[in-house]
């Protein structure tokens, strides 16, 4: 498909956009940013003339392996500050992998709307709790079992292989439910969608394949090596700003900060299904 200049331009200062907002929100919020990158890429592959049945699916493998790298040094700078819970870290990795798995099979043969909705309703739930939530909705002062916390860790994985995300958000609600910090569950965050992002990347990239002949050049699977490029550069490089940047504000900002971009997230889909 033949793309005129001007849009041409404006795509590709959108990417830049997208790929420092990524890496903001990744070191800010301990998430991937990929409710950023993936509306951009969204609009980018319909420009390239992405067929339907496979744009959605291109754009969230390409947005979980933009994340890998911005993941990284996410959580090598929250480390470095001694809040990462590595004990969630140990509980929910394999079962979040197994997720990863189970929602990349399904995100192969899904269509795109079952992705918009379920992000979208999420989300939403995410926001109302951050947003209106108080102290006391905590559903124990501690982490709980060894079954219910591999069972969070699958839900956190599957979850993020539907929506092209690092699973950040979720961890976000969980741990600040039993008790945590905002300032730990973001570190954690951060780390947890380390084997998200490598998982989720392997995972459609090998969903993709039979769908190879409708996929743009340079794609392996369901992730565009072009990008790839384009985004994780920016992203990576500017997530440890993010990262300083969320241990200096106060825990409630935090909350109200990540609130209300879900909820703008939330409504850009649902404006999708409308």
């Amino acid at each position: 498909m033949h793309i005129a200049p001007g849009e041409l331009a404006w795509l590709a200062a959108a990417v830049v956009v997208a790929g420092g907002i990524t890496g903001l929100l990744a070191g800010l919020f301990g998430i991937g940013g990929g409710a950023v990158v993936v509306p951009v890429l969204f609009e980018a592959f319909g420009l390239l003339g992405v067929p339907d049945e496979v744009r959605m699916q291109l754009c969230i493998g390409t947005s979980l392996a933009i994340i890998v790298p911005t993941a990284l040094r996410s959580y090598r700078a929250h480390l470095e500050r001694g809040l990462v819970l590595r004990e969630v870290i140990r509980a929910w990795t394999f079962p979040s992998v197994f997720g990863v798995a189970v929602g990349s099979i399904a995100a192969a043969f899904a269509p795109g709307a079952v992705f918009k909705i379920a992000f979208a309703l999420i989300a939403a739930v995410i926001a109302g709790k951050l947003l209106f939530g108080r102290e006391s909705w905590v559903v124990a002062a501690n982490l709980p079992g060894r079954a219910a916390m591999t069972g969070y860790g699958f839900l956190v994985g599957l979850a993020s292989s539907l929506m092209g995300i690092s699973g950040g958000s979720l961890v976000t609600m969980i741990l600040t439910l039993h008790g945590k910090s905002i300032h730990n569950t973001v570190a954690t965050a951060a780390g947890i969608g380390v084997p998200i992002t490598i998982a989720g990347t392997i995972g459609y990239c090998l969903a993709g394949l039979p769908h190879q002949a409708q996929l743009p050049p340079l794609s392996i699977g369901f992730v565009s090596v072009i990008g790839v490029a384009a985004v994780a550069p920016i992203s990576s490089y500017v997530a440890p700003w993010g990262a300083r940047l969320a241990h200096r504000l106060p825990g409630r900002g935090l909350e109200i900060s990540f609130g209300l971009f879900l909820l703008l997230v939330a409504g850009r889909f649902v404006l999708d299904l409308v």
